[in-house]
């Protein structure tokens, strides 16, 4: 298939390529777009047919659900009713890097919800998302812009990368500016659950539930029956071609022991280091690259998908990252973090 490779300037935006893009969606066909958590790959949410080409073009499994993507405020149509409760979250942080799991309603094909009663919908923030969604005058169903199970894109070159030859469309535009998927909240149920975390953390959501929880699943490695609710939950995710493996505990103990297994393997392993900017030069062998500095976590998350793609360019055999607190966005990043390593963790 010849992928059609076209990019644009966000800041002056051209109508003609949007409306091209949302001509490939209103056909059938899938396009890889940009927002502000990460690239997108779309297809019309209510074609059935449509949304299988997705599985099909990613590798991914038939029961990992995904998010449908919309312009405005408008989801009526969509689910069987919205509690008062999302409409509060809704009314906060859409549009914004949040998904809400609502109960569906019949215009939402099995195929889009991976056989589940309910359906994740988000509103993005970036101009170009929403714009392209308005041409193609249809919900979008859009996972990540990647082949399945590697680390989610940020930028149009992965996307190139992963999909050109599979998808019709790749629509480029700036590299996103969270760099992690969306928070996903669990709306049909009391108290609200965070199924998946992202830059929308527990904390801020507590001024609007004091009650919500994150579902223990996603933390940790669910069992093979799990079912999952929300992308994400069950499958190794965000994973490089080398093996990760996380250094979790005390800082200064986590570099000695990352130095290490590096000292002990070297002569028979590549390693990659995982590291930030307050300790990179505590390295003085293998490859490291910084996340950026702990004291802004923000761009951490940021980084972090495409540092762990770097690594697939240096032919490394194993990857060892340091670990980051679970507080704030550092829940999403380290949610990333051990998806990415199956679980691997040395607690020092």
């Amino acid at each position: 298939m010849d992928t059609k490779i076209v990019i644009i300037d966000e800041n002056n935006i051209n109508q003609n390529i949007i409306n091209q893009a949302g001509t490939v969606i209103k056909q059938g066909g899938l396009v890889a777009f940009p927002t502000e958590t990460v690239y997108g790959l779309g297809a019309n949410a209510l074609d059935k047919i449509a949304v299988e080409k997705i599985f099909k073009a990613k590798g991914r499994p038939q029961d990992n659900p995904l998010i449908v993507h919309v312009a405005d405020l408008n989801i009526e149509s969509l689910v069987k009713e919205i509690p008062f409760i999302a409409k509060k979250i809704m009314k906060k942080y859409w549009p914004g890097p949040i998904t809400l799991i609502f109960d569906k309603s019949d215009l939402i094909p099995s195929t889009t919800s991976a056989g589940l009663d309910t359906v994740g919908i988000r509103m993005p923030s970036n101009i170009v998302a929403r714009k392209l969604i308005e041409a193609a005058g249809t919900p979008i169903a859009a996972p990540s812009a990647n082949i399945s199970g590697r680390p989610s894109p940020t930028d149009v070159e992965s996307c190139i990368e992963d999909l050109s030859g599979k998808i019709e469309y790749i629509l480029g535009g700036d590299k996103s500016t969270v760099g992690l998927e969306s928070t996903i909240v669990d709306c049909t149920c009391t108290p609200l659950c965070i199924l998946r975390p992202g830059a929308i953390t527990i904390e801020m959501l507590r001024e609007i539930d004091e009650h919500i929880y994150i579902d223990k699943n996603i933390m940790s490695n669910p069992k093979n029956d799990f079912k999952p609710k929300a992308p994400g939950m069950k499958y190794r995710h965000y994973a490089p071609k080398s093996p990760v493996k996380i250094i979790c505990g005390n800082l200064e103990k986590t570099v000695a022991k990352i130095n290490e297994i590096v000292q002990t393997n070297m002569g028979n392993k590549k390693i990659g280091i995982i590291a930030t900017d307050e300790t990179k030069n505590k390295y003085p062998y293998g490859t490291v690259i910084s996340l950026g500095s702990r004291n802004k976590p923000n761009d951490v998350a940021r980084n972090l998908f495409e540092v762990l793609r770097s690594f697939d360019d240096v032919d490394v055999d194993l990857i060892l990252s340091e670990a980051f607190e679970e507080k704030g966005i550092g829940v999403a990043i380290m949610n990333r973090l051990k998806k990415s390593a199956g679980f691997d963790i040395i607690k020092v």
